[in-house]
């Protein structure tokens, strides 16, 4: 059969070249991939169950974690903890019970020592001045005299007699202390109350009559001498100091004044633990 000039394949054309042998698969290059599919497969499989295995070790540690945020624990742990302590039992002793009744107050020592009728100890220059010497910052003062009187003028010379009397002096103690050619004469007037005592302080007039003995010369009697008042609950203190050779003291002298000072504070001192032994010996007996 004829398609006219130059055939079915174009002018001058001619059929390709047909093999003579059929075609077949390349059986290799199929089972190499076939191959290579299959390792792929099973890494992926492997991949998977690790992470699987690994999701599961997770959730198994969260619930674990979880569970001892809870509070509880397995049945093998709570086997490995300590016992817990033993605790001491509650004490069955009874309650403190406590006074409705307060204690009395202690006595203070000048409320003591301001009345007559709580101010019960012995008194006289003897227990008024026990010690055979007075000290102050060093400085030593030897007893040489005492004297008591239930005549306060009688100790008293000018007019501090009927100052003394007439705010009821019931009794006038004395004492005179001595150094180094300086002598000290203490008159202590006792009143029944403070007001009496305060009223001869306030009112003094001059002085208190010197007290020689012990070695202790006449002083004070015709020369000019220092002087002191003072008072502390019932009792009026005075003092009057001077030379033993009966020199003046005069304005400028500081050793007789020392010497009157030194020894107004002793017999402060002495008053006050007059009220102190006793305050102390009531609330003894109180307690």
């Amino acid at each position: 059969m004829s398609f006219g000039q130059g055939g079915p394949y174009g002018p001058g054309g001619s059929q390709p070249p047909q093999s003579s042998r059929p075609s077949t698969p390349d059986w290799a290059a199929m089972a190499d991939h076939t191959a290579a599919r299959g390792r792929r497969r099973r890494w992926l499989f492997i991949g998977g169950a690790v992470l699987a295995t690994a999701a599961v070790g997770a959730m198994v540690a969260t619930a674990v974690v979880s569970s001892n945020d809870g509070g509880g624990s397995s049945d093998d742990s709570a086997k490995h903890l300590p016992s817990q302590p033993t605790l001491p039992r509650e004490s069955q002793s009874p309650e403190p019970s406590f006074s409705n009744v307060a204690p009395p107050a202690p006595p203070k020592p000048l409320d003591i020592i301001s009345d007559a009728k709580r101010d019960k100890a012995p008194l006289s220059a003897r227990t008024l001045f026990p010690d055979e010497e007075a000290a102050k910052e060093g400085r030593s003062y030897a007893k040489a005299a005492t004297s008591s009187t239930a005549s306060c003028a009688a100790g008293t010379q000018g007019a501090l007699g009927s100052v003394l009397s007439g705010n009821g002096c019931r009794k006038l103690l004395r004492a005179t202390f001595s150094r180094d050619g300086v002598a000290v004469t203490i008159g202590v007037a006792v009143f029944d109350g403070r007001a009496g005592a305060e009223k001869a302080k306030d009112g003094y007039k001059p002085n208190v009559a010197s007290l020689s003995g012990g070695g202790v010369p006449s002083f004070c009697r015709q020369t000019a001498c220092r002087t002191s008042a003072n008072a502390i609950g019932r009792y009026a203190y005075f003092t009057i100091s001077g030379y033993t050779s009966g020199k003046k003291v005069t304005t400028a002298d500081t050793k007789a004044l020392q010497a009157g000072r030194d020894m107004a504070d002793y017999t402060f001192r002495r008053i006050l633990a007059r009220g102190n032994a006793q305050a102390s010996a009531a609330a003894g007996s109180n307690g």
